[in-house]
């Protein structure tokens, strides 16, 4: 992995030759990303971002926390919070910020811990990269819950981006599910290693959920067939 997702945030905490991170995938063309909307306040967060966090109790794992926004703003309030993420780079950008626990790992690794509230945010499914994958790090999730703990996780129902008949049904592939994406990421004249990246609709979530002894509630839902989940045991 080249980290140039990280590489970015790390450019644009330190105010180094900024640029663009240039997204796409295999439904989408490529589209330009700014980098600055990873740094954004509370208040400027999309309000299924501000409902997780205004949601989140006693100790606080944030999962794929990027550039640290989400933690950030918990910490201030007087949270404990562990930030995680696999890009080396987004968390150096993350310590300078002021994150006192932000480490490099992932998920699946992480041992003998355990914690009130987990954050998947920004499309939280994501790191499950596959459907057949979901079940792996759901159990991996429910290890790491207290009694009474939560996970705030959401996704989006991405069908609303294929073509539809004329009888309105959409025209998704026939092999596979319709959520599963490779993404390929580009910055600054290089580009990364195409990778998996999963978009649940909230059937298939809740499927899963129940399949690997978790209760789960639709919290809110946004604009754009977005939602926030709550999933507990």
């Amino acid at each position: 992995m080249k980290d140039l997702f990280g590489k970015a945030i790390l450019d644009f905490q330190t105010n180094n030759s900024r640029e663009a991170i240039v997204t796409e995938t295999t439904i989408s063309e490529a589209d330009d990303m700014d980098v600055g909307y990873l740094f954004r306040s509370y208040n400027e967060m999309p309000k299924l971002e501000k409902k997780a966090l205004q949601l989140a109790k006693g100790k606080i794992l944030d999962v794929g926390c990027g550039a640290g926004s989400h933690a950030l703003y918990l910490q201030e309030k007087g949270f404990e919070v562990t930030a995680i993420d696999i890009s080396a780079n987004a968390i150096k950008a993350c310590k300078l910020r002021g994150l006192k626990d932000a480490k490099v790992q992932n998920l699946l690794d992480i041992e003998n811990k355990k914690f009130d509230t987990i954050l998947l945010l920004m499309n939280g499914t994501g790191i499950f990269g596959t459907l057949a994958e979901t079940s792996k790090y759901l159990q991996k999730l429910q290890s790491l819950l207290n009694p009474g703990g939560q996970i705030l996780i959401d996704s989006s129902d991405i069908i609303y981006m294929f073509d539809q008949a004329e009888d309105n049904s959409y025209l998704i592939p026939a092999n596979g599910y319709y959520g599963e994406l490779t993404f390929t990421i580009s910055y600054k004249n290089q580009t990364e290693e195409p990778f998996p990246w999963l978009y649940l609709d909230y059937n298939t979530l809740q499927n899963a959920a129940h399949a690997n002894g978790f209760e789960i509630e639709l919290v809110q839902e946004g604009k754009h067939f977005d939602y926030l989940a709550k999933l507990t045991l």
